[in-house]
């Protein structure tokens, strides 16, 4: 990965760990995996062509997990963007166990986490990982023992940048004592937001906060709020909510994730809606 500007398109950007220009548009993968986030896509060439979309387009952050079908995810990349791993960053996670469908369970066990970088490496056939973030906290582990393959990782070159996933500011803060944290994603979205304090300290911090579910119960359960947004601007309700998220703070990466390239097109077109200061009140309230 080049440190250099990478932009395209006019979109929004943030400057990742101060090192890296990224469009603040970028595209979240687990959406292309089977139901329960378990299994292949059920398409997988629609699912490819779905991630050469996006790069196309100019996103050039796109987010994943070794958790995600699992591993199914990591190849699907490998084999649809191999060859253009130049022009985007791309991030996973580990920490996670899937005994099933719909079943995540958190282990931050050192030997656990060194085999979830290995497997990412060989999966994604990689020297090293652009952005490796810890899935979950595993409250039976010290987060510093879970951090210490992590710590290994970044030293051996195998990981450059290291993020962290559902966390609180003492926890961001705790981690930050072990190695640098330059994201964080938590579920945030116009109708569940619990982390707030979150996105204002890592605006403070310049740490990329990266909202998961971005559109998740915001749009549906607040649609005849924002419908009339929608109309005025001549957007759709989603892209209403992604405009939002990006003007809420400077920092925000948003990760919206679809197995179509119709919702997909439509995503990235929110980066056209620029809300009044206004409107972005009245949403927020």
């Amino acid at each position: 990965m080049k440190e250099e500007q990478m932009t395209t398109n006019n979109l929004p950007t943030f400057l990742l760990a101060g090192q890296i220009e990224i469009n603040r548009m970028g595209y979240g993968a687990m959406q292309l995996t089977g139901k329960g986030v378990w299994g292949d896509a059920p398409n997988r060439n629609t699912a490819k062509e779905v991630l050469k979309t996006a790069v196309d387009a100019g996103v050039n952050f796109i987010d994943t997990a070794d958790s995600y079908g699992p591993h199914t995810c990591e190849v699907l990349i490998q084999e649809a963007l191999g060859q253009y791993y130049e022009k985007f960053v791309l991030a996973t996670k580990g920490g996670l166990e899937r005994p099933g469908p719909g079943q995540w369970i958190p282990n931050g066990r050192p030997e656990y986490i060194r085999g979830c970088i290995e497997g990412s490496l060989r999966r994604l056939k990689r020297d090293r990982i652009d952005l490796w973030q810890l899935h979950r906290i595993d409250p039976k582990v010290p987060v510093e023992e879970t951090l210490g393959p992590v710590v290994d990782a970044v030293k051996a070159g195998k990981i450059r940048f290291v993020g962290l996933s559902e966390i609180d500011v003492e926890g961001i803060e705790r981690a930050q004592k072990v190695v640098p944290i330059v994201s964080v994603q938590n579920m945030y979205n116009l109708g569940q937001r619990k982390w707030e304090d979150v996105v204002d300290y890592t605006a403070e911090k310049n740490i990329a906060f990266i909202p998961w579910f971005p559109l998740a119960s915001g749009p549906d359960k607040m649609k005849d709020k924002i419908g009339a947004l929608a109309k005025k601007y001549r957007a759709t309700v989603a892209q209403i909510a992604l405009a939002w998220l990006l003007k809420r703070a400077p920092n925000m990466v948003i990760i919206p994730g679809t197995s179509s390239v119709q919702h997909l097109k439509e995503n990235l077109g929110a980066v056209n809606v620029e809300l009044s200061d206004e409107d972005f009140a009245a949403l927020s309230s």
